[in-house]
Protein backbone atom coordinates (compact mmCIF):
# COMPACT_ATOMS: atom_id res chain seq x y z
CA UNK A 1 0.00 0.00 0.00
CA UNK A 2 1.47 3.58 -0.84
CA UNK A 3 1.43 6.27 1.24
CA UNK A 4 1.22 9.92 -0.34
CA UNK A 5 5.11 10.92 -0.27
CA UNK A 6 6.63 14.21 0.14
CA UNK A 7 7.23 14.59 -3.51
CA UNK A 8 3.86 13.51 -4.60
CA UNK A 9 2.11 15.30 -7.48
CA UNK A 10 -0.82 15.18 -9.51
CA UNK A 11 -0.19 14.69 -13.01
CA UNK A 12 -3.38 17.13 -13.35
CA UNK A 13 -5.26 19.41 -11.67
CA UNK A 14 -8.49 17.69 -12.98
CA UNK A 15 -8.13 14.04 -11.46
CA UNK A 16 -11.24 13.61 -9.99
CA UNK A 17 -11.33 12.57 -6.31
CA UNK A 18 -12.98 8.86 -6.83
CA UNK A 19 -9.93 7.95 -9.06
CA UNK A 20 -7.63 9.10 -6.17
CA UNK A 21 -8.77 6.67 -3.80
CA UNK A 22 -6.89 3.56 -3.34
CA UNK A 23 -3.40 2.54 -4.55
CA UNK A 24 -2.19 -0.38 -5.98
CA UNK A 25 0.95 -1.05 -4.21
CA UNK A 26 1.40 -2.34 -0.56
CA UNK A 27 3.49 -0.20 1.44
CA UNK A 28 6.11 -1.91 3.68
CA UNK A 29 5.54 0.75 6.38
CA UNK A 30 1.97 0.08 6.34
CA UNK A 31 2.72 -3.90 7.37
CA UNK A 32 5.32 -3.08 9.27
CA UNK A 33 3.71 -0.84 12.06
CA UNK A 34 0.24 -3.01 11.84
CA UNK A 35 2.25 -6.06 12.84
CA UNK A 36 4.20 -4.05 15.59
CA UNK A 37 0.74 -3.18 16.73
CA UNK A 38 -0.46 -6.69 16.74
CA UNK A 39 2.23 -7.75 18.89
CA UNK A 40 1.24 -5.08 21.49
CA UNK A 41 -2.26 -5.88 21.65
CA UNK A 42 -1.73 -9.51 22.07
CA UNK A 43 0.66 -8.40 24.94
CA UNK A 44 -1.38 -5.74 26.63
CA UNK A 45 -4.83 -7.78 27.16
CA UNK A 46 -2.63 -10.59 29.30
CA UNK A 47 -4.29 -10.31 32.73
CA UNK A 48 -1.50 -9.79 34.57
CA UNK A 49 1.24 -9.89 32.24
CA UNK A 50 4.75 -7.68 33.44
CA UNK A 51 5.18 -6.46 29.73
CA UNK A 52 2.48 -4.03 29.46
CA UNK A 53 4.80 -1.84 31.62
CA UNK A 54 6.31 -1.24 28.95
CA UNK A 55 4.48 -1.05 26.14
CA UNK A 56 3.79 2.32 24.15
CA UNK A 57 0.95 3.48 26.17
CA UNK A 58 3.02 3.66 28.99
CA UNK A 59 4.69 6.47 28.24
CA UNK A 60 1.84 8.88 25.96
CA UNK A 61 -1.62 9.27 25.34
CA UNK A 62 -1.96 7.27 22.78
CA UNK A 63 -1.52 3.50 22.37
CA UNK A 64 -1.48 0.38 19.76
CA UNK A 65 -5.65 1.03 19.52
CA UNK A 66 -4.38 4.59 17.25
CA UNK A 67 -2.14 2.42 15.58
CA UNK A 68 -4.40 -0.19 14.80
CA UNK A 69 -7.82 1.89 13.45
CA UNK A 70 -5.17 4.65 12.24
CA UNK A 71 -3.83 1.41 9.96
CA UNK A 72 -7.45 -0.02 9.26
CA UNK A 73 -8.09 3.24 7.89
CA UNK A 74 -5.16 2.79 5.47
CA UNK A 75 -5.76 -0.02 4.62
CA UNK A 76 -9.77 0.71 3.89
CA UNK A 77 -8.42 3.22 1.30
CA UNK A 78 -6.90 0.37 -1.20
CA UNK A 79 -9.36 -2.31 -0.45
CA UNK A 80 -11.96 -0.57 -0.72
CA UNK A 81 -11.09 2.54 -3.09
CA UNK A 82 -10.70 0.89 -6.39
CA UNK A 83 -14.09 -0.35 -6.28
CA UNK A 84 -15.47 3.22 -5.73
CA UNK A 85 -13.64 4.13 -8.28
CA UNK A 86 -14.41 1.35 -10.85
CA UNK A 87 -17.63 0.39 -10.02
CA UNK A 88 -19.53 3.17 -8.37
CA UNK A 89 -21.05 4.12 -5.14
CA UNK A 90 -23.39 1.40 -5.02
CA UNK A 91 -20.51 -1.79 -5.66
CA UNK A 92 -18.30 0.26 -3.08
CA UNK A 93 -21.11 0.17 -0.02
CA UNK A 94 -22.14 -3.52 -1.10
CA UNK A 95 -18.47 -4.65 -0.78
CA UNK A 96 -17.98 -2.67 2.51
CA UNK A 97 -21.21 -4.35 3.78
CA UNK A 98 -19.95 -7.74 3.33
CA UNK A 99 -16.67 -6.75 5.07
CA UNK A 100 -19.04 -5.57 7.83
CA UNK A 101 -21.25 -9.09 8.13
CA UNK A 102 -17.43 -10.94 7.62
CA UNK A 103 -16.81 -8.90 11.24
CA UNK A 104 -20.14 -9.21 12.88
CA UNK A 105 -19.79 -13.37 12.88
CA UNK A 106 -15.79 -12.69 13.75
CA UNK A 107 -17.41 -10.68 17.02
CA UNK A 108 -20.06 -12.78 17.71
CA UNK A 109 -17.65 -15.89 17.49
CA UNK A 110 -14.95 -14.63 19.31
CA UNK A 111 -17.71 -13.76 22.31
CA UNK A 112 -18.62 -17.16 22.56
CA UNK A 113 -15.54 -18.65 22.44
CA UNK A 114 -13.97 -16.74 24.86
CA UNK A 115 -17.28 -16.77 27.19
CA UNK A 116 -17.02 -20.49 26.45
CA UNK A 117 -13.26 -21.28 27.34
CA UNK A 118 -13.65 -18.79 30.40
CA UNK A 119 -16.58 -21.26 31.90
CA UNK A 120 -14.48 -24.36 31.00
CA UNK A 121 -11.52 -23.19 33.23
CA UNK A 122 -13.85 -21.92 36.26
CA UNK A 123 -14.76 -25.50 35.83
CA UNK A 124 -11.56 -26.99 35.54
CA UNK A 125 -9.98 -24.92 38.02
CA UNK A 126 -12.82 -24.23 40.42
CA UNK A 127 -10.29 -22.89 43.21
CA UNK A 128 -8.25 -20.85 41.33
CA UNK A 129 -9.62 -17.14 40.10
CA UNK A 130 -13.08 -16.49 38.49
CA UNK A 131 -12.57 -16.13 35.00
CA UNK A 132 -16.47 -15.38 33.97
CA UNK A 133 -16.52 -12.61 36.66
CA UNK A 134 -12.94 -11.25 35.38
CA UNK A 135 -14.86 -10.61 32.11
CA UNK A 136 -18.06 -9.50 33.87
CA UNK A 137 -19.75 -12.41 32.04
CA UNK A 138 -21.88 -13.38 34.81
CA UNK A 139 -25.01 -11.09 33.58
CA UNK A 140 -25.16 -12.72 30.21
CA UNK A 141 -24.94 -16.06 32.16
CA UNK A 142 -27.64 -15.40 34.53
CA UNK A 143 -30.34 -13.71 31.95
CA UNK A 144 -28.97 -15.29 28.63
CA UNK A 145 -32.29 -15.29 26.29
CA UNK A 146 -32.19 -11.42 26.59
CA UNK A 147 -28.55 -10.79 26.56
CA UNK A 148 -28.18 -13.19 23.60
CA UNK A 149 -30.03 -10.58 21.76
CA UNK A 150 -28.63 -7.92 22.73
CA UNK A 151 -25.59 -9.81 21.92
CA UNK A 152 -26.47 -10.14 18.35
CA UNK A 153 -28.06 -6.44 18.13
CA UNK A 154 -24.53 -5.04 19.80
CA UNK A 155 -26.43 -3.77 22.48
CA UNK A 156 -24.86 -5.71 24.78
CA UNK A 157 -21.41 -4.97 24.08
CA UNK A 158 -18.98 -6.14 27.19
CA UNK A 159 -16.19 -3.71 27.85
CA UNK A 160 -13.11 -6.56 26.54
CA UNK A 161 -15.31 -7.07 23.04
CA UNK A 162 -16.14 -4.00 21.77
CA UNK A 163 -13.32 -2.99 19.57
CA UNK A 164 -14.65 -4.97 16.44
CA UNK A 165 -18.15 -3.47 17.05
CA UNK A 166 -16.37 -0.01 16.78
CA UNK A 167 -14.86 -0.65 13.37
CA UNK A 168 -17.97 -1.80 12.31
CA UNK A 169 -19.65 1.03 12.50
CA UNK A 170 -16.90 3.14 11.13
CA UNK A 171 -17.05 1.10 8.04
CA UNK A 172 -20.85 1.95 7.81
CA UNK A 173 -20.04 5.26 8.47
CA UNK A 174 -17.51 5.31 4.94
CA UNK A 175 -19.65 4.95 2.11
CA UNK A 176 -21.19 8.49 3.42
CA UNK A 177 -17.54 9.90 3.97
CA UNK A 178 -16.29 9.07 0.46
CA UNK A 179 -19.79 10.17 -1.64
CA UNK A 180 -19.15 13.59 0.42
CA UNK A 181 -15.73 13.66 -0.49
CA UNK A 182 -16.68 13.57 -4.69
CA UNK A 183 -18.92 16.56 -4.11
CA UNK A 184 -16.04 18.60 -1.90
CA UNK A 185 -13.14 16.81 0.27
CA UNK A 186 -13.55 19.50 2.89
CA UNK A 187 -17.55 18.76 3.26
CA UNK A 188 -16.63 14.93 4.07
CA UNK A 189 -13.68 16.72 6.24
CA UNK A 190 -16.18 19.24 7.93
CA UNK A 191 -18.61 15.80 8.62
CA UNK A 192 -15.97 13.78 10.50
CA UNK A 193 -14.85 16.57 12.71
CA UNK A 194 -18.55 17.53 13.25
CA UNK A 195 -19.43 13.45 14.36
CA UNK A 196 -16.18 13.57 16.33
CA UNK A 197 -17.52 16.83 18.28
CA UNK A 198 -20.76 15.56 19.21
CA UNK A 199 -19.25 12.74 20.80
CA UNK A 200 -17.09 14.89 23.14
CA UNK A 201 -19.32 17.37 23.53
CA UNK A 202 -22.63 15.46 23.81
CA UNK A 203 -21.77 12.09 24.73
CA UNK A 204 -23.15 10.40 21.51
CA UNK A 205 -22.51 6.80 21.65
CA UNK A 206 -24.26 3.23 22.02
CA UNK A 207 -25.52 1.81 24.96
CA UNK A 208 -23.48 -1.36 26.17
CA UNK A 209 -26.22 -3.17 28.02
CA UNK A 210 -29.84 -2.54 28.87
CA UNK A 211 -28.89 -2.59 32.86
CA UNK A 212 -26.93 -0.01 33.07
CA UNK A 213 -26.11 4.11 31.62
CA UNK A 214 -23.16 2.27 30.15
CA UNK A 215 -21.83 3.26 26.92
CA UNK A 216 -19.45 1.18 24.60
CA UNK A 217 -16.04 1.58 25.96
CA UNK A 218 -15.00 2.57 21.90
CA UNK A 219 -17.25 5.09 20.99
CA UNK A 220 -17.13 4.38 17.33
CA UNK A 221 -17.99 8.69 16.52
CA UNK A 222 -15.10 9.88 18.14
CA UNK A 223 -12.68 6.98 16.76
CA UNK A 224 -13.73 7.66 13.04
CA UNK A 225 -11.17 10.81 13.53
CA UNK A 226 -8.13 8.55 13.58
CA UNK A 227 -9.65 6.24 10.88
CA UNK A 228 -10.72 8.87 8.47
CA UNK A 229 -7.40 10.17 8.63
CA UNK A 230 -5.60 7.36 7.64
CA UNK A 231 -7.99 6.72 4.79
CA UNK A 232 -7.71 10.16 3.73
CA UNK A 233 -3.79 10.29 3.73
CA UNK A 234 -3.94 6.75 1.40
CA UNK A 235 -6.78 8.20 -0.62
CA UNK A 236 -4.52 11.67 -1.14
CA UNK A 237 -7.50 13.50 -0.14
CA UNK A 238 -4.71 14.61 2.35
CA UNK A 239 -0.93 15.65 1.48
CA UNK A 240 1.67 13.51 3.49
CA UNK A 241 3.72 16.22 5.71
CA UNK A 242 7.03 17.36 4.43
CA UNK A 243 10.09 15.41 5.63
CA UNK A 244 11.80 18.70 7.54
CA UNK A 245 14.03 18.66 10.52
CA UNK A 246 11.94 21.33 12.27
CA UNK A 247 8.92 19.23 12.20
CA UNK A 248 10.33 16.26 13.48
CA UNK A 249 11.87 18.67 16.68
CA UNK A 250 8.31 19.70 17.59
CA UNK A 251 7.08 16.35 16.95
CA UNK A 252 9.70 15.01 19.35
CA UNK A 253 8.48 17.74 21.62
CA UNK A 254 5.13 16.60 22.21
CA UNK A 255 6.12 13.51 22.68
CA UNK A 256 8.63 14.48 25.43
CA UNK A 257 6.38 17.16 26.74
CA UNK A 258 3.63 14.60 27.20
CA UNK A 259 6.16 12.03 29.08
CA UNK A 260 5.20 13.31 32.72
CA UNK A 261 1.40 13.69 31.84
CA UNK A 262 0.96 10.09 30.64
CA UNK A 263 3.92 7.78 32.65
CA UNK A 264 2.49 6.63 35.98
CA UNK A 265 5.66 6.53 37.83
CA UNK A 266 5.98 10.19 36.94
CA UNK A 267 3.10 11.33 37.23
CA UNK A 268 1.93 9.89 40.73
CA UNK A 269 5.37 11.09 41.80
CA UNK A 270 3.92 14.84 40.66
CA UNK A 271 1.01 16.64 42.18
CA UNK A 272 0.98 19.12 38.95
CA UNK A 273 0.83 16.23 36.13
CA UNK A 274 -1.85 14.15 38.55
CA UNK A 275 -4.08 17.35 39.13
CA UNK A 276 -3.64 18.02 35.27
CA UNK A 277 -5.24 14.17 34.43
CA UNK A 278 -7.37 14.64 36.83
CA UNK A 279 -9.02 18.21 35.67
CA UNK A 280 -8.34 17.61 31.76
CA UNK A 281 -9.50 13.96 31.65
CA UNK A 282 -11.88 15.12 28.89
CA UNK A 283 -8.38 15.88 26.39
CA UNK A 284 -7.01 12.39 27.34
CA UNK A 285 -10.49 10.34 27.49
CA UNK A 286 -9.87 7.13 25.26
CA UNK A 287 -13.60 6.69 25.11
CA UNK A 288 -14.51 8.98 22.88
CA UNK A 289 -11.27 9.78 21.59
CA UNK A 290 -9.56 12.86 23.29
CA UNK A 291 -7.57 15.58 21.04
CA UNK A 292 -4.70 15.25 23.10
CA UNK A 293 -4.72 11.17 22.06
CA UNK A 294 -4.69 12.29 18.64
CA UNK A 295 -2.33 15.15 18.64
CA UNK A 296 -0.16 12.66 20.59
CA UNK A 297 -0.48 9.42 18.07
CA UNK A 298 0.25 12.53 14.75
CA UNK A 299 3.09 13.49 16.54
CA UNK A 300 4.19 9.28 17.02
CA UNK A 301 3.38 8.37 13.60
CA UNK A 302 5.49 11.43 12.42
CA UNK A 303 8.70 10.93 13.45
CA UNK A 304 7.93 6.74 13.54
CA UNK A 305 7.25 7.73 9.32
CA UNK A 306 10.57 9.60 9.19
CA UNK A 307 12.44 7.35 10.45
CA UNK A 308 11.29 4.17 8.69
CA UNK A 309 12.69 6.63 5.52
CA UNK A 310 11.23 7.04 2.04
CA UNK A 311 9.27 3.86 1.46
CA UNK A 312 10.24 2.80 4.08
CA UNK A 313 13.88 1.86 2.83
CA UNK A 314 15.19 1.83 6.54
CA UNK A 315 13.17 -0.53 7.65
CA UNK A 316 15.82 -3.31 4.71
CA UNK A 317 18.69 -4.49 6.04
CA UNK A 318 21.62 -3.06 4.24
CA UNK A 319 23.52 -5.97 3.98
CA UNK A 320 20.88 -9.38 4.10
CA UNK A 321 23.52 -11.15 3.61
CA UNK A 322 25.21 -10.58 6.72
CA UNK A 323 24.52 -12.94 9.97
CA UNK A 324 22.31 -9.80 11.76
CA UNK A 325 21.08 -8.60 8.06
CA UNK A 326 19.50 -11.75 7.39
CA UNK A 327 18.39 -12.30 11.02
CA UNK A 328 16.28 -8.78 10.63
CA UNK A 329 15.17 -9.95 7.58
CA UNK A 330 13.42 -13.18 8.92
CA UNK A 331 12.21 -10.95 11.19
CA UNK A 332 10.97 -8.36 9.01
CA UNK A 333 9.04 -10.58 6.94
CA UNK A 334 7.21 -12.20 10.22
CA UNK A 335 6.24 -8.68 11.29
CA UNK A 336 4.89 -7.87 7.56
CA UNK A 337 3.15 -11.14 7.56
CA UNK A 338 0.96 -10.54 10.71
CA UNK A 339 0.35 -6.58 9.95
CA UNK A 340 -1.43 -8.18 6.40
CA UNK A 341 -3.14 -11.04 8.49
CA UNK A 342 -4.39 -8.27 11.26
CA UNK A 343 -8.12 -9.42 11.77
CA UNK A 344 -7.19 -13.03 11.80
CA UNK A 345 -4.31 -12.37 13.87
CA UNK A 346 -6.66 -10.12 16.29
CA UNK A 347 -9.36 -12.34 16.70
CA UNK A 348 -7.06 -15.17 17.88
CA UNK A 349 -4.71 -12.76 20.27
CA UNK A 350 -8.11 -11.41 22.19
CA UNK A 351 -8.92 -15.76 22.46
CA UNK A 352 -5.00 -16.50 23.13
CA UNK A 353 -4.68 -14.08 25.72
CA UNK A 354 -7.50 -14.74 28.21
CA UNK A 355 -5.50 -18.60 27.75
CA UNK A 356 -2.07 -17.16 28.69
CA UNK A 357 -3.46 -15.27 31.62
CA UNK A 358 -4.66 -18.40 33.17
CA UNK A 359 -1.41 -20.10 31.99
CA UNK A 360 0.42 -17.48 34.28
CA UNK A 361 -2.13 -17.96 36.79
CA UNK A 362 -0.80 -21.57 37.10
CA UNK A 363 3.02 -21.16 36.60
CA UNK A 364 3.53 -18.31 38.55
CA UNK A 365 4.36 -14.68 37.23
CA UNK A 366 8.40 -14.62 37.09
CA UNK A 367 10.61 -13.02 34.77
CA UNK A 368 11.05 -16.58 33.14
CA UNK A 369 7.41 -17.74 32.87
CA UNK A 370 6.61 -14.34 31.66
CA UNK A 371 9.34 -14.66 28.92
CA UNK A 372 8.48 -18.28 27.43
CA UNK A 373 4.85 -17.41 27.37
CA UNK A 374 4.39 -14.09 25.73
CA UNK A 375 7.24 -15.81 23.29
CA UNK A 376 4.58 -18.77 23.07
CA UNK A 377 1.77 -16.17 22.40
CA UNK A 378 4.19 -14.53 20.10
CA UNK A 379 4.56 -17.67 17.88
CA UNK A 380 1.37 -18.81 18.05
CA UNK A 381 -0.18 -15.23 16.67
CA UNK A 382 2.32 -15.85 13.68
CA UNK A 383 1.61 -19.24 13.29
CA UNK A 384 -2.06 -17.57 12.89
CA UNK A 385 -0.88 -14.92 10.41
CA UNK A 386 1.19 -17.57 8.14
CA UNK A 387 -2.16 -20.22 8.26
CA UNK A 388 -4.47 -17.49 7.34
CA UNK A 389 -2.38 -16.03 4.17
CA UNK A 390 -2.27 -19.88 3.07
CA UNK A 391 -6.01 -20.31 3.14
CA UNK A 392 -6.54 -16.69 1.20
CA UNK A 393 -3.83 -17.59 -1.22
CA UNK A 394 -6.39 -20.67 -2.12
CA UNK A 395 -3.74 -23.28 -2.61
CA UNK A 396 -6.72 -26.01 -4.19
CA UNK A 397 -7.25 -23.16 -6.92
CA UNK A 398 -3.79 -22.97 -7.66
CA UNK A 399 -3.30 -26.82 -7.81
CA UNK A 400 -7.02 -27.83 -9.93
CA UNK A 401 -5.14 -25.02 -12.40
CA UNK A 402 -1.79 -27.07 -12.43
CA UNK A 403 -3.72 -30.82 -12.86
CA UNK A 404 -6.04 -29.02 -15.95
CA UNK A 405 -2.86 -28.05 -17.57
CA UNK A 406 -1.45 -31.04 -17.03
Amino acid sequence: MRVANPTFAPATAAVNTAAQIGAKTRDIRLDFFRGIAMFIILIAHVPGNWLTLWIPARFGFSDATEIFVFCSGMASALAFGRVFREQGNMMGTVRISYRVWQIYWAHICLFFAIATAMVALNALLPEGRNYVGQLNLHPFFKDTPTNLLGLLTLTYVPNYFDILPMYMVILVMLPAVVILAKINKALAFAAVVAVWLCANLYDLNFPAEPWSERHWFFNPFGWQLIFFTGFALNARWLPAPPVDNRLFLVAVAVLLITLPFAYFRLYNELSWALEWRKEWRVLIDKTNFGILRYVHFLSLAYVAWVLAGRNGDRLQPRDPASPIGHIWQRMITVILKVGQQSLAVFIASMFLARLMGALLDQVGRTHFTMFWVNLLGAAIIVGVAYGASYYKSQPWKKRSGANAKT
